[in-house]
């Protein structure tokens, strides 16, 4: 397993910051090699991705949800192996630190040689930038889900 722990610090109320994570079908506009996520529950998403030409599905399940504090992961079925954390810290009333750790298990020789090489790290850090310019440019988050996991 390798771990990951990413943070960027975004202009905009830690509400807005965590109510934008939670629209995970947003994703695929901030996350390179995501192409879709499909909501199949309040607390399960199918993901469909295509990292470095590796196409992958998996399901992943929502296993700690707090308002404006974390959402925290972990796959439950397919071809990625990854659980982790996204928490939310109010630096002021109009920003946010938001930190990322997750544990990834590289699956087969070329996601161990990418992961050694720090192509998924490069990866998490990009999308949280593409975030913070997403989340930004808008001003608003695109909706809420304010639900306790």
């Amino acid at each position: 397993m390798s771990t990951i722990e990413e943070s960027v610090e975004v202009a905009v109320p830690v509400t807005t910051a965590y109510n934008q994570w939670t629209q995970f079908e947003e994703f695929p506009r901030f996350m390179n090699g995501v192409e879709r996520i499909e909501q199949r529950t309040p607390t399960l998403t199918h993901w469909v991705t295509n990292v470095g030409g590796m196409h992958r599905e998996f399901d992943a399940a929502v296993t700690e949800q707090i308002p404006d504090e974390r959402v925290a992961w972990s796959t439950v079925d397919g071809e990625a192996r990854q659980a982790g954390v996204v928490t939310f810290h109010r630096l002021d009333p109009t920003h946010t630190r938001v930190m990322l750790q997750m544990e990834h298990d590289p699956q087969g020789i070329a996601d161990t040689v990418g992961d050694k090489l720090g192509f998924v790290r490069h990866q998490v850090k990009g999308d949280l930038h593409r975030f913070k310019e997403y989340i930004e440019s808008r001003g608003s988050e695109t909706g809420a889900w304010r639900g306790q996991v």
